[in-house]
């Protein structure tokens, strides 16, 4: 699907309320983790990680954290025993972090709000977006590249899904079923995210909404490339773009920018 719709996503407007949005993320961490969706990108990562000499990953728009313990396990395992992650986003949810930490050795996070296009200089490390890089319009992902590109620090872009109209199929149909049988067992526990899914179900019926949208508005690897070459247009970072898949299926798109060899790396 090469369309992209820039459309509204309720999670992004500054009103909307935080239980809601907080059941949600919720949601989607328990998802991810629960499917492994990142683990196919853990080889690329580590890869980008050594070019770097970096062992610090810091994740912007961390969202709930979904599928971060994971990823930090994978690179743990596959050779880099000392890799850290910090969670950063622009609305923290420590509430959602601190068993994630207490779980997770060498994972953190930032309890401040962190601005994804403009990253203050005291957050270092290796930068990744997660799920979240389909919410900036074109200008401000182009932004959030360069910023990454002035300070001269890696950046990893990693979404969840392929962007097939199969997978808008499955955000109105298997998804919202899933989303109602699991909604009991998704800790921490909150009666008002039972509240808000069973009683007053606001919960499942925005998922649907902003699980479609999100694929609408999902770059696709070439127009990834072609954020990258505008936000970098001295060439000072290599990328590269493109998808892989899980071994039952679905796929992850990712942009990778490492700085070329000589330009120096933030630590």
């Amino acid at each position: 699907m090469k369309l992209r719709l820039h459309l509204f996503e309720f999670e992004d407007l500054p009103w909307f309320p935080k239980v809601i949005r907080a059941g949600m993320m919720d949601y989607l961490r328990f998802m991810i983790t629960a499917l492994g969706t990142y683990r196919p990108i853990v080889p690329l990562l580590l890869g980008a990680l050594r070019h770097t000499g970096q062992s610090r990953v810091l994740e912007l728009g961390a969202g709930a954290g979904g599928g971060t313990a994971g990823v930090l396990r994978g690179l743990r395992a596959g050779g880099l025993p000392e890799a850290r992650i910090c969670l950063t986003d622009l609305y923290p949810q420590p509430t959602a972090w601190q068993p994630l930490q207490a779980a997770t050795p060498g994972l953190e996070f930032a309890p401040e709000p962190v601005n994804a296009l403009a990253v203050p200089a005291g957050l270092t490390g290796f930068r990744t977006i997660f799920s979240a890089f389909h919410h900036f319009p074109p200008a401000a992902a182009e932004a959030l590249l360069a910023d990454a590109v002035r300070q001269r620090t890696g950046i990893g872009v990693f979404e969840g899904a392929g962007k097939h109209w199969l997978e808008l199929l499955l955000a109105v149909s298997v998804l919202p079923v899933a989303q109602l049988l699991i909604t009991p067992f998704i800790r921490p526990f909150r009666l008002s995210r039972l509240f808000f899914t069973y009683v007053i179900p606001l919960i499942p019926l925005f998922t649907i909404w902003d699980g479609c949208v999100s694929i609408l508005r999902m770059y696709p690897p070439e127009q990834l490339l072609a954020l990258a070459h505008r936000a970098d247009p001295a060439g000072r970072f290599s990328w590269q773009a493109g998808k892989v898949r899980h071994w039952w299926g679905p796929e992850v798109t990712y942009l990778i920018g490492v700085p070329v060899e000589g330009d120096g790396v933030r630590k």
